[in-house]
């Protein structure tokens, strides 16, 4: 075993399970927020289980997919109008529960667990269909294009898996305030898609006649 991924991998972990618990449950003024707990659960457990199979089967993977330092200024722009989005739409879900703004269908929090775990599997057969994925923009040494499975429907499947988890938290956490902030993700995700292919077009070698056969984005037959 790695012992500096492994260490650094916990070191994440553990912070961001702290940011989110203290964005969640300082504004609900409560730890007994259902909402909040479910979210937690549903973030953190299967992270934590994806992160230790990762470390076991595909060390380099985990190590690529914790480096998220962006270079470029439009994707340093849009990681940081993402975090403001979770920023936000975190401390709005916990006032929301503490005043009781929202009115939202008691079925809807459990169905949208429901879909927060499907879009989970799919990002997790993302992750399995391309080992070359990486949270920054760019062309790592030796990269190959994948154009099989999921990448022979649409683009960018990971993109897609992402907008369905973040469009769920919000209503997991029974606040359409906070869904409302969260709205600003699918755009946030447009722009960055943008900005990508014109760096794998110009650096991967076939991505130009893969944007040929494979001509949706986000949504088959749509985008």
């Amino acid at each position: 075993m790695d012992k500096t991924l492994f260490f650094s991998a916990i070191t994440k972990f553990v912070l961001g399970l702290v940011c989110t618990a203290l964005l969640l449950f300082v504004p609900a003024g409560t730890v007994h927020f259902p909402g909040g707990q479910l979210l937690m659960f549903l973030l953190f457990v299967p992270m934590f289980i994806a992160g230790l199979v990762l470390l076991a089967v595909n060390p380099a993977l985990l190590r690529s997919r914790l480096q998220a330092r962006e270079t470029q200024p439009e994707q340093k722009a849009m990681v940081a109008l993402s975090a403001l989005m979770f920023l936000f739409g975190f401390i709005a879900a916990g006032l929301d529960f503490r005043f009781g703004w929202s009115a939202m269908p008691s079925p809807l929090p459990s169905c949208a667990a429901v879909l927060f775990l499907l879009a989970y599997a799919l990002y997790a057969e993302v992750l399995r269909e391309n080992t070359w994925l990486s949270r920054t923009v760019r062309v790592q040494d030796g990269q190959q294009l994948v154009d099989t499975g999921l990448y022979n429907l649409i683009r960018h499947p990971m993109y897609a898996a992402t907008i369905l988890l973040f469009l769920s938290m919000p209503l997991v956490l029974g606040s359409w305030v906070s869904f409302e902030i969260f709205l600003c993700y699918p755009v946030l995700i447009a722009v960055r898609i943008k900005n990508e292919e014109q760096v794998l077009e110009t650096q991967l070698t076939g991505y130009a006649d893969y944007k040929v056969r494979v001509k949706y984005r986000l949504i088959p037959y749509i985008w």
